[in-house]
């Protein structure tokens, strides 16, 4: 992974979330229902995966990794969100 790339998948990444997530979540809904919201970290690990295959520069080798990421990313955002509720 390179600098450049890292600053554009981060990039493409946001437009992705931005436009293909809200229309997965819609179709995955009622296995989030059933999964009580956890087949979202799946949707957010497709997502990183997708933009690893779109971006040169931005590499996740398995789906595994990019689940880990969205892990990692859930918990810093919920970490960023306690700190700028307050």
């Amino acid at each position: 992974m390179t600098i450049p790339g890292a600053i554009v998948g981060s990039i493409v990444f946001g437009i992705i979330n931005a436009t293909i997530r809200p229309v997965l979540l819609l179709l995955t809904l009622p296995i989030n229902l059933l999964t009580l919201g956890l087949f979202t970290l799946v949707i957010n690990g497709f997502m990183l995966w997708l933009v690893a295959l779109v971006v040169r520069g931005f590499e996740i080798q398995t789906f595994g990794a990019a689940f880990i990421a969205a892990l990692i990313l859930m918990f810093i955002s919920s970490v960023v969100n306690l700190l700028v509720k307050k």
